[in-house]
């Protein structure tokens, strides 16, 4: 086989070969997005609900647990789109309760609560044409539960 006859195949592997991947690239761009959020939800969770634990009243807790949430997530550099939603529950003793039912609990008795963080990560700058069907966000979402104190006054 002579030279000439393979002439340009190089340019067609490139051809054949470059959105393949180009395509790689974009989807290990969404799994590291993926990931990243994930670990800046599993913070944002475990410092919202310690944020809420240490309040002494559900209305308190509520709002704590959301500012500690937005500035774990600013710190991380996490930008969820709209605000993160969180979502609030509540434990007494081995009974699922409302979040306000926990702070209502008998002093001495174990009770915990937890916040869920759900956040929408966009992946609209990674998209890519030639991979129809690619999600433009992810929703991801963390939680964390966090003891009330047994002995502490609650109001």
């Amino acid at each position: 086989m002579s030279r000439t006859t393979e002439r340009g195949s190089v340019s067609i592997e490139v051809a054949v070969l470059a959105p393949a991947f180009i395509a790689l690239m974009v989807l290990a761009g969404v799994a590291g997005r993926s990931a990243v959020a994930a670990e800046a939800l599993d913070a944002a969770a475990h410092d919202a609900a310690r944020a809420a634990s240490i309040s002494r009243n559900p209305t308190d807790a509520k709002e704590q647990a959301r500012r500690a949430a937005q500035e774990q997530l600013d710190w991380h550099g996490l930008d969820c789109g709209a605000a993160p939603t969180l979502t609030f529950a509540g434990r007494v003793g081995n009974s699922d309760t409302g979040f306000d039912d926990a702070y209502r609990s008998a002093l001495g008795q174990n009770a915990t609560v937890t916040v869920k963080v759900e956040c929408r990560v966009s992946f609209r700058d990674l998209r890519l044409n030639a991979l129809p069907g690619m999600p433009t966000e992810n929703k991801i979402e963390a939680s964390f539960t966090s003891p009330l104190d047994r002995y502490r006054s609650r109001r």
